[in-house]
């Protein structure tokens, strides 16, 4: 397999944007109902940003919740707070980061991350129980993720596709989707209230994602 060129690769990501904005935008019913799984991954990844947050400071997690809206909750004992409520924001920003790297400079390992994130999803809904809900849903992404990385040649557009669409709605949400953890964060740690913690993990993320895309985009001698 050829190695995928940068222009070839910025055109898939700009493909991708299109695909994204088009939906998610002029999509109507259809384009709300195709995005209910990005969305739904949106919040694992955030949630499991929580839970390996817990797990690296020596923290126990007890259960990660996926609701029906979009929101979710992660109950954590022990480690460290700040690093666990952080985890959510950033540690979801790096694992999109981190999945669109793999589709785009790693094709070789889509298919074998697509199956790696269907374990981790199988592994979260059975250990980390939660809800009736959470654990179908996750079962479900899982099976699904697996069928097509063992049956379908899209592996590594699907992976590029989940992860970016993980950063947009991660910077397009910066206002509201970790409002709860600012302020909880903004108690334990201090220095600045919330609102200046937000604009802090936004730099954070967008400075993260643009250094991703430089690696993306380099020549890959």
């Amino acid at each position: 397999m050829a190695k995928p060129t940068p222009s070839g690769i910025l055109l898939r990501l700009v493909l991708i944007l299109a695909a994204y904005f088009g939906l998610k935008y002029y999509g109507g019913e259809v384009g709300r109902i195709i995005l209910f799984p990005i969305t739904r991954l949106v919040t694992f990844l955030h949630e499991l940003g929580h839970a390996l947050g817990a797990v690296i400071t020596g923290g126990d997690v007890l259960d990660v919740i996926i609701n029906n809206d979009g929101s979710g909750k992660t109950v954590t004992a022990g480690g460290s707070r700040g690093v666990i409520l952080a985890g959510g924001y950033i540690g979801s920003a790096i694992l999109g980061n981190l999945l669109v790297f793999i589709g785009a400079k790693k094709a070789k390992l889509s298919g074998y991350t697509l199956k790696g994130l269907a374990i981790v999803m199988v592994f979260t809904s059975i250990v980390w129980f939660g809800s009736l809900y959470s654990t179908g849903l996750l079962i479900l992404f899982a099976i699904s993720l697996w069928l097509i990385a063992e049956k379908t040649f899209f592996d590594r557009e699907l992976l590029m596709f989940l992860g970016l669409c993980a950063l947009l709605y991660i910077i397009q949400d910066f206002r509201v989707g970790p409002s709860s953890d600012l302020a909880a964060y903004s108690e334990t740690v201090g220095w600045l209230p919330p609102q200046g913690w937000m604009y802090v993990w936004l730099g954070i993320v967008i400075v993260l994602s643009l250094i991703n895309l430089r690696w993306i985009l380099s020549s890959n001698k």
